[in-house]
């Protein structure tokens, strides 16, 4: 079982959609997105999918506009970053609320982020260890973190 970070979910969809999407259909989906960390309770996920779902249905036709080059005759999405982020939520959404079955596993990524963050700073200041002290300065590290 693999926790997505929802955190970095949210923030690749406002990324690809841009912070004021111009379409109707972009802001509906930014704001859906924007409200995934928000959700606590088994109820609130069923209702954040099924808004996703609506949102998925209403825009379908919107989601699929091609655009034709006349001299080439190449075909593209219209709409590339839209279904980017739809393809993410949707390939996401299997591992994005396991949190909420185990209050164990964090929803973001980010105290972890930092604890590696911290490690990475303290590495930097010792630069020039060789590859063997580089791996004992870090069991070292994560000896006296764990003592805490």
């Amino acid at each position: 079982m693999v926790q997505r970070c929802v955190v970095h979910i949210q923030r690749m969809s406002r990324i690809w959609l841009t912070q004021e999407p111009k379409s109707i259909a972009g802001k509906q989906l930014l704001a859906l997105t924007q409200q995934i960390h928000k959700i606590e309770t088994e109820p609130q996920r069923q209702a954040w999918l099924r808004s996703l779902y609506d949102w998925d249905i209403e825009h379908q036709d919107f989601i699929k506009e091609l655009s034709i080059n006349p001299i080439t005759e190449h075909v593209w999405y219209k709409h590339k970053m839209l279904r980017r982020v739809r393809r993410l939520l949707i390939n996401a959404f299997q591992n994005m609320f396991h949190y909420l079955q185990d209050p164990q596993i964090p929803k973001s990524t980010n105290a972890l982020e930092s604890f590696f963050g911290h490690l990475k700073d303290n590495l930097s200041i010792h630069r020039g260890l060789t590859i063997k002290h580089r791996k004992n300065f870090i069991k070292w590290y994560l000896h006296f973190h764990n003592e805490k």
